[in-house]
Parts: C-alpha cells; structure tokens; sequence
C-alpha cells in the first residue's frame, strides 16, 4: 500500500492553480481526504468525487480521482448513477452547505430513502462562499450578511437531526480543524455500506467573520460513549445548540439501492460490463408497447 497523500496531486496542466482563498478550510478537507485514501489503501483510479456548483465542488479539480462536476446541486443523483453503474467503484458526493442543503436538499432526502452505497460529503461554512456570502441554509439567526443585512431570520436547518430522522444509513459530523479524527471519521463513512452522510464544518476565512477556526473549537464536543445504534439518544444529540457534538451519530445498517436493484437480483455482473442482447432490448421495446 503506497501511504504517500502525493500520489492524489493532480496531475494536469496549470492544476496546481487553486482558486480557494488562502487560509480556506477547503485546504484542510481535501488533505483529509487525500490521508483516508492512501490509509484505506485506494487507488487514484478506484475512486470518483462527483460535485455540484461552488467553492467546495472545485474539489475534482484539485485531486488526482476520477471527476464529475456538474450542476448546482445535483451531485447525490449523479453519484447514485455511477455506483449503480460500476458498484466496484468508491464513490464520493461533494459540495457545500447550499449545494447539499438548499438545491440539492431535495435529492438528500430520497438519497436517504434509497440507500445508495456512496459517501455525501458536505463542507458546512454556514455561508455562501462562491457568490460572496450570502446566508446559505446553515447560517446562524442574527448574522449579517450582503443580503440579510438586517440579520438573519430563518431557523438554520439542521442536516444531523433531518437524517436521524429519516432513518438515514450513517450519519457523522467533524470539523476539518481536527485533522486525526476527520480523517478516521471519513474511513469509516467511505468503509460504510450504505449512504453515509459526513457534515464537515469548516471556515469561510473571506465571507464569514462569525464561524472561524477559534469559534468552531470553542463551540464544538466530541461525543464520547455514545452508541451510535441508539437512535433515540443520536436524536437528542443531533439538536443541541449549545455545544455542537462531533463524532458518529447514528448507524442503521439497512440493504443499499444497488443489492435491492431488480438489475443486480439475477446478474450480479456491473451494469457497465453488461453487453445487451438483442433478444432481451426487443422483450422490453415489447414490454413497453402494451402500456
């Protein structure tokens, strides 16, 4: 096993030109992430990060995997497709907290519903990084902001407490500050099997003032003898206030899309290896005209 994080430097040209500002927590994420590859010994080639629009879905650009970056919030959908495709592959959904929880909210909650077996990835800034700082889902009540400026409003959504809710597969929260620990936490959502959502609080250095490196390690806990199986008691935690816990909340290990897929129940074959036979597209093309 080769444990040199280099080996997921990209290798294209001007690649090297990050757009992050400096001091971005995105930095740390994507050294996070680099570490869990090589100690989980994968491959540049065994592994695909699928993004959706913002600072954080620049991450494809940045690391040596396969990657898609498509459209505003529709990473979950893409990422489900390609597991679907090729279930060999270790795949990664990623964005941020607007990606994942204001356009792409809605595909989160049926993600969680179908169980597919990729790992959603969220960097939680609690702000708009990309379009200058606009409040996102996770803002806190009374920051302003160039849109808010009288302060916000709306109660912050809370991702943890909706997928323990839903009944979701694995559910975990770190802050990217803690290098160790995410690095563990990331393993074991990658190692999972079934959908493991992982909320990765990180700073805005630019955009937000608020939610720094300081505060996030003054207003944050890690949980110790929690059992994750215990849904009732990950609840209470997923909305405390105070203090935000860190750690593994929830852990329901429940059958995935692709082993209740009706493609996988007679042919275990990946989809992508599967050459159609002409008998069996004229029995579908059949199937079709009678309804």
């Amino acid at each position: 096993m080769n444990l040199d994080p280099k080996i997921f430097e990209p290798k294209r040209p001007g690649s090297q030109d990050v757009a992050w500002c400096p001091g971005c927590g995105n930095f740390g994420i994507r050294n996070i992430l680099k570490r869990a590859f090589v100690e989980l010994g994968l491959n540049p080639w065994e592994v695909v990060i699928i993004s959706g629009i913002g600072q954080a879905a620049k991450m494809p650009h940045y690391i040596n995997v396969h990657g898609y970056h498509t459209l505003h919030g529709r990473a979950i959908p893409i990422a489900t497709a390609v597991k679907a495709s090729n279930p060999e592959l270790t795949v990664i959904a990623e964005g941020g907290d607007g990606d994942m929880y204001a356009e792409g909210g809605n595909h989160l909650i049926h993600a969680i519903r179908r169980n597919p077996n990729i790992t959603v990835l969220i960097h939680d800034n609690q702000i708009y990084g990309l379009t200058k700082g606009q409040a996102s889902p996770t803002t806190m009540l009374g920051m302003k902001t160039p849109t808010q400026p009288w302060g916000v409003f709306e109660e912050p959504f809370n991702p943890i407490a909706l997928a323990v809710a839903l009944n979701a597969s694995f559910v975990a929260r770190t802050f990217m500050g803690y290098f160790k620990e995410s690095v563990e936490i990331i393993k074991e959502a990658i190692q999972h099997k079934g959908l493991a959502i992982v909320d990765i609080l990180h700073p805005c250095v630019s955009f937000n003032k608020l939610n720094t490196y300081t505060w996030y390690r003054e207003h944050t806990y890690w949980m110790k003898d929690h059992d994750p199986y215990d849904r009732e008691e990950a609840f209470k935690r997923a909305v405390e206030k105070d203090l935000l816990p860190l750690g593994i909340f929830y852990i329901n290990e429940r059958p995935t899309f692709e082993e209740m897929s009706p493609a996988y129940k007679r042919d275990k074959t990946p989809l992508w290896k599967r050459v159609p036979k002409v008998e069996e597209i004229k029995r579908i093309l059949d199937l079709k005209r009678r309804f």
